[in-house]
């Protein structure tokens, strides 16, 4: 699963990246991005821009007293369009969730607890997650826009520590994954493969990262303690 991300370069150098779409000028980096809190996203609703949506798929049709029960944070890309949760969204609703870098857990050497691996491209460039999205409406009719990943098997540089990955999207495949016209589940499924291993780095970064209220460079400083 992919349960914490970053988006730390200036938003010049996300605007580089993403030219074909509106980045706002005031991102503050964010060095530990958790389940439950504003993403990054590029929804396919024709505006070309990059907004916040809170990370966990809620799906429209959620009744109110369940909403706690539907929060996904990661969908698997193998059956998204099977999922019940997923599958109108897979349709009709995808998007770009922006970061320069994730994390995975792996068992420590010592077997006491896990170790936080720090996963980014070798020149620090910022992709784009593959995501979903949904709105779901409260009773008193207030929208709440909801955000997955979606993740598939790992590549070389992720299977030593984790048995999946984020699925991470090629430029040139931005334009199709955004297609804001309904397609067949065919049409997206070959985009959800892992990214190529030889581009990408790992190393293992401190346990400070575990909790959600520490954002700060230190947490992707590199860590000698296994």
């Amino acid at each position: 699963m992919c349960g914490r991300f970053t988006l730390v370069v200036a938003p010049e150098e996300l605007q580089a990246a993403f030219p074909d779409f509106h980045i706002p000028g005031d991102i503050p980096p964010s060095y530990n991005i958790a389940p439950s809190q504003p993403v990054p996203v590029i929804p396919n609703d024709g505006k070309k821009r990059l907004d916040f949506y809170r990370w966990g798929l809620i799906p429209s049709w959620t009744k109110a007293d369940k909403v706690g029960k539907f929060n996904f944070i990661n969908a698997r890309s193998e059956t998204v369009a099977e999922k019940a949760s997923f599958k109108a969204s897979f349709r009709r609703r995808r998007c770009l969730v922006l970061a320069d870098g994730f994390y995975e857990w792996s068992k420590s050497s010592s077997g006491r607890g896990k170790t936080p691996y720090y996963f980014s491209f070798k020149d620090h460039r910022p992709f784009a997650f593959a995501g979903l999205w949904d709105v779901w409406y409260s009773p008193e009719g207030d929208p709440l826009k909801t955000a997955v990943i979606l993740t598939t098997r790992p590549n070389e540089i992720v299977k030593p520590v984790h048995e999946r990955m984020p699925v991470i999207l090629k430029p040139e495949d931005f334009q199709t994954w955004l297609d804001p016209q309904e397609g067949s589940p065919e049409k997206f499924q070959s985009l959800l493969e892992p990214y190529p291993g030889g581009q990408m780095q790992s190393y293992p970064v401190s346990p400070y990262v575990n909790s959600p209220k520490n954002n700060s460079p230190q947490c992707i400083q590199a860590s000698t303690l296994l």
